[in-house]
């Protein structure tokens, strides 16, 4: 666990280290079915895993990378932009929702284990079974780097934790829960998924009243609380941003009066917050239908 925080050339040997990542979904699969999903080896397997799959997409060599995803689409070379597996282009990036994915394959070995569908469900049943603060946030966070970036992988994990596994339930519990560090994970994950303009409509009607139920009256005054704050904004900025139905959810659940409060904090050492809330609530006047409801 220790040395799997020691950095991208420890992450890539560990990685590489023939049936370590096997081993490790094996003992948490093993601990799952036996109703054990508290205990300290858990906790530790599902750390090592966390912090293998940071920076993931990014960290694969690029033939394999290639080799996990179907062929894209044939593009013009101009206008290219570095992405995480070399030279892409910009068309790439807007039509990576509509990239087909490859099939996965049914008994994934090593890395590709950590972002198959399996691994996901596994995840997402810790953190409904777990009761141990660390399991549940290693396991957020493990989705969290999972769904990190705007390449296909991403995508792929996203689509999987929402539509396939039904996971928003599960991860909506943790938004409720009173660890502050594990809220923030489940509010970091939720805000990844919901860059996804296919998943939007799904986890706004899932989590978004209780997004705003969790966000506080005032900014609050320690960094991890204010950090979790701004990360809701920018995910009820995602759900409202391009849907005006979504914005009226936003209003009927109380949300206004929060928002506008967190936004004219003058604090510099709350600035995050209340930045993230003025682009919240720009982004809500633009819905010009909802003038009238807003004003009253």
């Amino acid at each position: 666990r220790n040395m799997s925080s020691a950095g991208p050339e420890g992450r890539k040997k560990m990685r590489e280290c023939e049936g370590l990542i096997d081993s490790l979904v094996y003992y948490i699969q093993g601990a799952i079915a036996d109703h054990e999903p508290n205990d300290k080896a858990t906790e530790n397997c599902v750390c090592i895993l966390h912090n293998l799959s940071y920076q993931l997409e990014i960290e694969l060599p690029e033939s394999y990378a290639q080799s996990i995803y179907m062929q894209r689409r044939n593009i013009s070379s101009n206008d290219k932009t570095p992405g995480c597996f070399g030279t892409r282009s910009r068309k790439v990036k807007e039509k990576q929702q509509d990239t087909p994915l490859p099939e996965e394959k049914s008994s994934p070995k090593g890395v590709e284990s950590l972002w198959h569908s399996t691994l996901i469900r596994i995840y997402l049943s810790l953190i409904a079974k777990s009761t141990r603060n660390y399991t549940q946030e290693a396991s957020l966070g493990a989705l969290q780097n999972l769904t990190a970036g705007t390449g296909p992988m991403p995508f792929a994990v996203a689509r999987t934790v929402v539509l396939k596994a039904n996971g928003l339930p599960s991860i909506r519990a943790m938004l409720h829960v009173s660890h502050p560090a594990v809220k923030k994970t489940a509010v970091s994950l939720l805000r990844n998924l919901s860059r996804n303009t296919s998943l939007q409509s799904d986890i706004a009607r899932e989590v978004l009243p209780d997004l705003v139920s969790i966000l506080p009256e005032f900014v609050p005054g320690s960094d991890i609380a204010c950090e979790t704050t701004a990360s809701i904004c920018y995910t009820l900025f995602n759900l409202t941003q391009g849907s005006s139905h979504n914005a009226r959810l936003l209003l009927s659940a109380h949300g206004l009066p929060k928002v506008i409060a967190i936004s004219m904090n003058d604090s510099n050492m709350f600035s995050k917050a209340s930045r993230a809330a003025s682009v919240l609530l720009y982004s809500l006047w633009s819905h010009t239908d909802l003038h009238s409801a807003y004003k009253k």
